[in-house]
């Protein structure tokens, strides 16, 4: 008999009714009918009830212990209450009680501030669930330094009264000096890897000259990164009135530095200064553009309200060669090899279309692994791709740092573990050659360890397509899932594995660049840093006004080990 007809035979009120009908002259047949009907009610209920309880009882004596999940999931559960407990909106802080340890993790030990929307942005306090803890934690002076820059970019950023006086002061010619807000433009320029990179870059430099710096959104910008500042915007206005020009400057541009002084149209000693000044740092800059790194004429910049920026190079290592920011910089970055670590991690927060990318693919192929490994390959050949000498530097390096495990090719009859350990590739290239012969060989052959090697690659766009979006967005994507692997395997010259390494805080093994087909051995070699290299340095003694080795003037910027010319931050104890 069902729950229903049960129901419906002890229905209090019929039976009640029925009986009343049949022997109206016995009131005490109604009084046993009204406690019929409430024992039924509390029958009813318990009946009812009772698969809810088993049901409870069930999920929660089968529920998953965080020891079968990954590394990353774990800390997903754990954080979960916590997010959803104390959800952080827009000037909402809490300053009544002291930080705890996952607010200090999820802040990155301070170099994110507290109090933005998380809605707007979810990678700004998620990011710290998917990576191991940093090793390398930001000086409390770049943490009060980043502090009083956001100040600064509140008080002087787009639309304040102030960027409204500047802005009518460029507008008019006018270069009277104010020490309240002067302004360094970034132009959009360049692939997404050097773009990143660059900006990171004039950061710095707005962070040591004391300018607000502006990004020109270019094509993309404002789609793949979240607002790093809290307050104010980081994206240059669109009326901006050179906006349109960008494109088109270059070292012969009349307001460019480098031409300025070429042509006697300006010196080191002058007073009187325009009211901007174009700045090309591109890898096609000539002599009187590399100036920018002597101080002398660092002193000239001082007096101009608005520098405009273009450059598609890493230039922080010869910033550590200009005197008067030697020592700011060893006060903002006691452990020198981390300064693109620590920027980066401030300023490149995924958007939220680009971080469901990342999320959705981690949580895909990368969470349960017990070990992560990252492989980037780029190939610098106009031929379409793989190429068999590439792929056997990629095989040479992985067995021979023990990064991969060897393969049986004997086939032989192996008891297969019951918890193997499970190592996840993730391998980023245009070409899906590597990935596909890499997958060939862990399918057909056991490894001589017993490991499981999962090989993943998210995407195979066949070539570089810098201005379309979605491209951008894969690619963004990629070099921050490459930055959540626990080892890293890069190829020289990419600022795509410069950018992995460096929000991973990761000393990569590097691809050496092969050379008429050939396979270099050895096939690559571990690095001295996680910093970018400089790939078009200058090489002058701005006091001696000669040529000199840049590589060799302090023990923290060396020669890097893909590129011989460029240079690199290093720190004292990094190896060689």
């Amino acid at each position: 008999m069902d729950l229903i007809s049960f129901r419906r035979r002890l229905s209090p009120t019929q039976n009640s009714d029925r009986l009343l009908s049949q022997n109206p002259q016995f009131p005490l047949k109604r009084y046993e009918s009204s406690s019929s009907m409430r024992l039924t009610k509390i029958l009813a209920a318990c009946l009812m009830t009772l698969p809810v309880l088993v049901l409870f009882f069930i999920i929660f004596r089968h529920q998953p212990s965080d020891r079968t999940t990954g590394f990353a999931d774990a800390r997903v559960l754990d954080d979960s209450a916590h997010q959803n407990a104390t959800p952080v909106g827009l000037g909402s802080e809490d300053h009544s009680s002291q930080p705890t340890d996952i607010d200090k993790e999820k802040l990155l030990d301070g170099l994110l501030a507290a109090g933005f929307d998380e809605v707007s942005c979810f990678s700004r306090y998620q990011s710290f669930l998917y990576r191991k803890t940093s090793p390398y934690k930001p000086s409390g002076y770049l943490v009060s330094k980043l502090r009083s820059y956001e100040d600064l970019h509140k008080r002087c950023g787009p639309n304040t009264q102030s960027y409204i006086n500047a802005l009518e002061r460029f507008k008019s010619g006018h270069t009277i000096h104010s020490t309240e807000c002067r302004y360094l433009v970034w132009i959009s320029f360049s692939g997404l890897g050097n773009r990143i990179l660059t900006l990171a870059s004039a950061y710095l430099y707005a962070l040591l000259t004391d300018r607000v710096l502006l990004v020109d959104r270019g094509k993309d910008m404002a789609d793949l990164f979240c607002e790093p500042f809290p307050g104010n915007s980081w994206l240059l206005p669109l009326d901006f009135p050179l906006s349109d020009q960008f494109n088109s400057f270059d070292m012969k541009s009349p307001q460019c530095y480098g031409n300025m002084l070429k042509n006697h149209l300006i010196n080191t000693s002058t007073d009187s200064v325009p009211s901007y000044l174009y700045l090309h740092l591109a890898h096609d800059y000539e002599h009187h553009d590399k100036l920018f790194f002597c101080e002398d004429d660092q002193n000239l910049f001082g007096k101009v309200p608005w520098l405009i920026m273009k450059t598609d190079n890493y230039f922080v290592p010869s910033l550590f060669l200009v005197p008067s920011f030697e020592q700011e910089l060893s006060k903002l970055f006691p452990e020198k090899g981390t300064v693109f670590h620590h920027l980066g991690r401030y300023l490149f927060l995924p958007s939220n279309p680009v971080w469901a990318l990342i999320t959705r693919y981690y949580h895909s192929y990368m969470a349960k692994a017990d070990e992560r490994i990252g492989i980037q390959v780029r190939v610098f050949d106009s031929r379409p791709g793989p190429f068999k000498h590439v792929m056997d530097q990629i095989l040479a390096c992985t067995l021979r740092e023990k990064l991969l495990p060897e393969v049986d090719l004997k086939d032989s009859t192996v008891t297969p573990l019951n918890n193997p350990r499970l190592k996840a590739v993730l391998l980023t290239s245009l070409s899906s050659g590597y990935s596909e012969n890499l997958k060939d060989m862990y399918w057909e052959h056991p490894t001589v360890t017993g490991e499981v090697v999962g090989v993943y690659q998210p995407s195979h766009e066949g070539f570089q397509q810098t201005e379309k979006q979605v491209h951008n967005r894969k690619a963004w994507a990629e070099m921050y899932l490459l930055s959540l692997t626990d080892v890293l395997v890069t190829s020289s010259w990419s600022t795509f594995g410069y950018v992995a390494q460096g929000l991973g805080g990761l000393r990569p093994w590097i691809l050496y660049k092969p050379e008429n087909d050939t396979t270099p051995d050895p096939p690559c070699r571990r690095a001295m840093s996680m910093e970018p290299c400089f790939h078009a340095p200058p090489f002058y003694d701005c006091k001696a006004k000669t040529g000199i080795d840049t590589g060799a003037v302090v023990p923290h910027v060396r020669h890097c080990e893909d590129m011989s010319w460029g240079l690199k931050v290093v720190d004292g104890h990094d190896g060689l």
